[in-house]
């Protein structure tokens, strides 16, 4: 009889504690309280996915999604500017200013080719280059007239804002004595200048534009 009472006693132990009241409202608790962390985390983080450029892209460039990453950002009210995952258009699209590698794809950068209104020109300025022009930098171009007494008048810029492709390679046919020739894509509205400055034998000069102030 008592071997059979101590096993009661212990089922019914064992009962009251697997019923206990205490044991439930703390596992609901534990639980509320899991929710709400993962809750409030989830609230918290208003990342967004976004496009960035994989390499630097120039004004004209074709981009297509496979030349982009993603990056996951907080923009707040600035995610309109941007371009988020699954807005990129299918065909891709035409840059129509200078992004540097990792820079996220602004949506004013999107351009296609009906609405491009620049063209590539090569050009061999006077004097040579600086050093800060390089590919993607912006360059305003300066063009001086020749005059009777084999001299030449003041110069004043032509192009404002022109945007570097490439430096030419010295072998090539369009380089000259006068420089290192170097394509740039202009305005279609300012071609026939620059043209007409080139063909008049006109002195060019490359400057760099928008350089910051040193202190």
């Amino acid at each position: 009889m008592s071997r059979r009472s101590g096993r009661t006693q212990s089922q019914a132990r064992a009962r009251a504690i697997a019923l206990d009241p205490r044991l439930a409202i703390g596992i609901v608790l534990v639980v509320a309280s899991i929710v709400g962390v993962v809750s409030l985390v989830a609230t918290a983080d208003d990342s967004i996915e976004v496009y960035a450029a994989g390499a630097p892209l120039t004004p004209g460039d074709r981009v297509l999604s496979s030349d982009l990453v993603i990056r996951s950002v907080k923009l707040n009210d600035a995610s309109q500017y941007y371009i988020a995952r699954g807005e990129l258009p299918v065909e891709g699209f035409i840059a129509t200013r200078p992004i540097g590698a990792g820079e996220l794809i602004p949506a004013s950068s999107l351009g296609s080719h009906d609405g491009l209104s620049l063209t590539a020109v090569v050009v061999s300025p006077q004097g040579g280059l600086a050093e800060t022009v390089s590919s993607g930098a912006s360059v305003d171009v300066w063009a001086s007239a020749e005059t009777e007494a084999g001299g030449y008048d003041a110069p004043g810029v032509i192009i404002s804002g022109a945007v570097v492709v490439r430096l030419v390679e010295d072998d090539s046919f369009v380089s000259s004595a006068r420089g290192s020739a170097i394509e740039l894509l202009v305005p279609r509205s300012r071609v026939a200048r620059l043209l007409e400055a080139m063909a008049n034998g006109d002195a060019l000069s490359v400057i760099p534009s928008n350089l910051p102030a040193k202190g």
